[in-house]
């Protein structure tokens, strides 16, 4: 028996649970239910996200304590995680005495071995609010074309990227002030003395997806950083030892909460297990973190390092899911297809949503759809006219006509130890986090347990005088058939499997109890299952989804702030747009490019940095605004049309050697893609 400890990414106490969220932890749920299912020693544990400026300004705003404020939002996530069978043995926040202590101690290990650097660090400071601003708090004019409204860290417009101390007339967003210039001590994290030992522990094999560990190459090329690890007051969280008005970023306790939601569980409810059992550096017991792919580098880089340089253990792997999109797109308010865990409850029943997520999942670090019309065609197609199905059809006889019990042999000894059997690859697919390639054999079980029951037709043996005894064996079969497929689909539907189990009134339901074929064995009244998907239920969820405050779709940012300087200027300034003529647009050479690489850009949340093959020699390096619509696993290997003579612009992370075209409709960015069958240098016209 394997003694697993299993962690999920903490949710931010700053607003509800959606449905991008809701991937990775029914993707955990499952996998904990599995490997408990095989016989291992499992413990799920997390916790709230609980400090940082957002929290602290959310609290302000709605007129409590970040304390109240973290609470308040605690419960909703709790009782949503409840509502969709994600059970954790413990619920915590980082809020708590442990994480404190923890993380104090972790950083005073750090401290002592030398991996802490202080540094002073020039930002802008909102003297009304009295606090150092961060980029997304800063709005000012570009210094670059001049357009006005634009935040501290990139311009809209342009593209051009800066500090935010090069803004022109800089203004605070949260009170409206000029903000100036303020020099602060900030303490850093020395990452670049674990350089040579991340590579190392980044290629472990098991430890993380091998695309990760491939995008992870990047960060050792290009040199590690020190990482800046501490906040000034005022902030919600915790100060930092020995350094007064200071505070550990949130980055810093937040996977330390790990720690001390475990420690929690032992203290209140587990005393007999062992914190050092699984944190110590020699423990041979297992710890996984269940995480998303926009946060691999806090846990493969900063995570690992600080537990190294403390002479903690570190994780046993990292098991990454992609995004979410809805009927094919990033989720929307205005489509209402951005779905909370709440609204989704209100409509459907959380298990189809379960399946079908299970049905997509596989250890690929890859983004899932949720199409509703194929969420319904699946559900009500696999669970009800399939598994359901065979037991609607054969309960019915064996509740009237045989007094509740199965036939005391089984007809069909090889067909049905050919369903046992199955399970040791489905509990292998499930313990290797393939849980569509689980889904995919279960319903061919499913398949081949209908075509039985079509082949025998007991109904119409029913109707023939002396086959009683047929009737019996047949409907025994595919009861004991039945009871294999809730087994193998325990872990993805616990609802149902304990429905199923008070059925066939089973003592036990995990993966051990299917070797005992059923005969002579009493079962309960049958009572309906599960309920077909009603189309109007989904249409309701969405319709309830929609932001009722929405304003219709408008263009894109850049055209209305383009045609706003167009009405505002009498003649040209420095840094407007200028009107064209067709003369100088046909000098635009347009070129298909293939991207060969890309990758977030580190200090900007808008850029991303692609280099680009555009049949040239030497492949371009060139710096796109599009983070918030894409990933870089989303554009690798994709074909784009980019714009080929521009002059190179020097910016603050690189040089970018031309533009790749985007358009938007004020929902979304799509990057252009050129007509099937083009090549990287073709010209398009």
């Amino acid at each position: 028996m394997r003694k697993i400890l299993v962690t999920n990414a903490l949710p931010y106490a700053n607003g509800p649970i959606h449905m991008g969220h809701l991937l990775g932890y029914i993707q955990a749920d499952i996998w904990v239910r599995a490997m408990r299912a095989m016989g291992h020693s499992v413990t799920y544990v997390c916790a709230d996200d609980a400090h940082g400026t957002a929290i602290m300004l959310r609290a302000e705003a709605n007129g409590i304590a970040p304390e109240q404020q973290i609470a308040n939002v605690q419960k909703e996530h709790i009782r949503d995680f409840d509502g969709f069978g994600v059970h954790f043995d413990h619920y915590d926040s980082t809020n708590s005495d442990a994480n404190k202590a923890r993380s104090e101690e972790i950083y005073i290990k750090n401290r002592e071995a030398g991996n802490i650097a202080v540094r002073p660090v020039t930002q802008l400071f909102d003297p009304e609010k009295g606090m150092f601003l961060s980029d997304r708090f800063i709005k000012g004019t570009c210094p670059k074309c001049k357009a006005e409204d634009q935040y501290g860290d990139s311009c809209e417009v342009c593209g051009t990227t800066y500090n935010a101390t090069e803004l022109l007339n800089p203004k605070s967003t949260l009170s409206g002030a000029a903000p100036v210039e303020k020099s602060s001590d900030h303490y850093f994290f020395k990452l670049p003395n674990f350089a040579e030992y991340l590579q190392k522990w980044t290629r472990d094999e098991g430890r993380l997806p091998v695309s990760i560990a491939n995008k992870l190459d990047e960060w050792f090329d290009n040199g590690l950083n020190d990482w800046d690890i501490s906040r000034d007051a005022p902030y919600f969280g915790f100060e930092i030892p020995d350094a007064p008005n200071k505070y550990f970023y949130v980055w810093v306790d937040a996977p330390i909460g790990y720690m001390s939601s475990f420690e929690n569980y032992i203290k209140t409810k587990r005393p007999e297990l062992s914190f050092d059992d699984y944190w110590k550096k020699d423990s041979e017991n297992e710890v996984y973190h269940f995480i998303g792919k926009d946060i691999v580098y806090f846990h493969a880089l900063f995570w690992p390092a600080m537990l190294e340089g403390a002479n903690y253990r570190t994780p046993s792997g990292l098991f990454v899911n992609g995004f979410l999109t809805v009927n094919g797109q990033k989720m929307s308010k205005s489509r209402g297809t951005f779905i909370k865990a709440e609204t989704y409850l209100q409509h459907l029943n959380p298990e189809y949503l379960r399946y079908y997520f299970a049905s997509k999942l596989s250890d690929k670090v890859e983004d899932s759809d949720l199409n509703l019309d194929d969420f319904v065609q699946k559900v009500n197609s696999d669970l009800v006219g399939k598994v359901v199905n065979i037991a609607s059809r054969c309960a019915k006889f064996i509740n009237t006509k045989f007094d509740n019990k199965l036939s005391a042999t089984c007809a069909e000894p090889e067909l049905v130890q050919s369903f046992i059997d199955a399970g040791t690859s489905i509990a292998a697919q499930y313990e290797a986090r393939e849980f569509s390639a689980a889904i995919r054999e279960i319903m061919a079980l499913a398949d081949k347990a209908n075509q039985y029951i079509d082949e025998k037709k007991p109904w119409a043996l029913a109707k023939i005088e002396g086959e009683e005894q047929q009737v019996h064996d047949v409907c025994s079969v595919g009861i004991n058939l039945f009871r294999q497929l809730a087994v193998y689909l325990a872990p993805v539907l616990p609802t149902l499997a304990e429905q199923v189990q008070a059925f066939l009134k089973l003592a036990s339901f995990d993966f051990a109890s299917r070797e005992t074929i059923l005969v002579g064995h009493e079962i309960a009244l049958f009572q309906p299952l599960m309920q077909r998907v009603d189309p109007k239920a989904v249409a309701a969820m969405v319709d309830a989804s929609k932001d009722s405050l929405a304003a219709p779709a408008e263009a894109p940012k850049v055209e209305k702030k383009k045609e706003k300087a167009k009405e505002k200027k009498a003649e040209p300034k420095v840094g407007e747009a200028e009107i064209i003529g067709i003369e100088d647009f046909m000098k635009v050479d347009l070129r298909v490019a293939e991207v060969l690489e890309a990758a977030t850009v580190e200090g900007s949340d808008k850029l991303l940095q692609l280099t680009l093959n555009v049949g040239e020699a030497e492949p371009r390096n060139v710096f796109s605004g599009i983070r918030e619509f894409y990933q870089p696993e989303d554009l690798k290997g994709k074909l784009v049309v980019m714009v080929a003579n521009l002059a190179p612009r020097k910016m603050r992370f690189g040089i970018s050697n031309g533009m790749v075209l985007a358009a938007g409709n004020g929902e979304g960015v799509w990057v252009i893609s050129p007509e099937f069958g083009a090549k990287p240098g073709d010209k398009v016209s």
